[in-house]
């Protein structure tokens, strides 16, 4: 089975390697488990807000079809400081996208919450609110979050965990702002079930 991943820097990997991202331990965790997935076919970017992201499916035309289709993003939303009712707003349209990837089966559609960069050294070094930083994202993830249940999409809380481990060194890579693969880790130790469920036979 087809695995598809769209996000950012947290889907991507920024600063590890390949094997440490989160699509890729996911899927080979659900593996280990005896799902027949393939590593994720990935489209995403540092640096990319919504309509970035989105714009970046249209060049890379993606086939629908996949038996899982993942969603992280808004981070840079936030970061460059965009409108919350914006971010709902493009972020209900690339569900739509999501689930068409996935054969128009809201049930194969996997969201990740926004973790809390704020928490991060570079966050700290860069003299930022960081409870600002906090609201904004609180604000963010519940936009995602209303989005996925009104349309059936399972949503996964991994920032909670990003808020009590992201200012730990084994947490972060070298730039003290992205995840390690360990962080990563502990990412997909709370998507795994969901994920197994969604791909379960009905």
């Amino acid at each position: 089975m087809r695995y598809l991943a769209l996000g950012d820097s947290y889907t991507i990997g920024e600063g590890i390697d390949a094997d440490g991202r989160w699509p890729v331990q996911l899927a080979r965790a659900l593996r280990a488990g005896g799902v027949a997935l393939d590593d994720p076919d990935i489209i995403a970017a540092t640096g990319w807000t919504t309509d970035e992201l989105s714009a970046a499916i249209d060049v890379a035309q993606p086939p629908a079809g996949f038996a899982l289709v993942s969603l992280l993003v808004g981070v840079n939303n936030q970061y460059r400081g965009r409108d919350v009712a914006e971010y709902g707003a493009q972020f209900e349209a690339l569900l739509a996208r999501a689930t068409a990837l996935a054969g128009d089966r809201p049930g194969r559609v996997l969201v990740l919450s926004i973790p809390d960069w704020g928490v991060t050294p570079f966050a700290i070094a860069s003299g930022r609110d960081r409870d600002r930083i906090a609201r904004e994202l609180d604000a963010f993830n519940a936009a995602a979050q209303t989005a996925c249940a009104a349309h059936g999409i399972a949503f996964v809380d991994i920032t909670a965990a990003s808020r009590a481990h992201g200012a730990e060194p084994a947490m972060l890579a070298d730039d003290g702002l992205h995840p390690s693969a360990t962080m990563y880790a502990q990412w997909t130790r709370l998507a795994l079930p969901v994920a197994r469920r969604l791909l379960s036979p009905p």
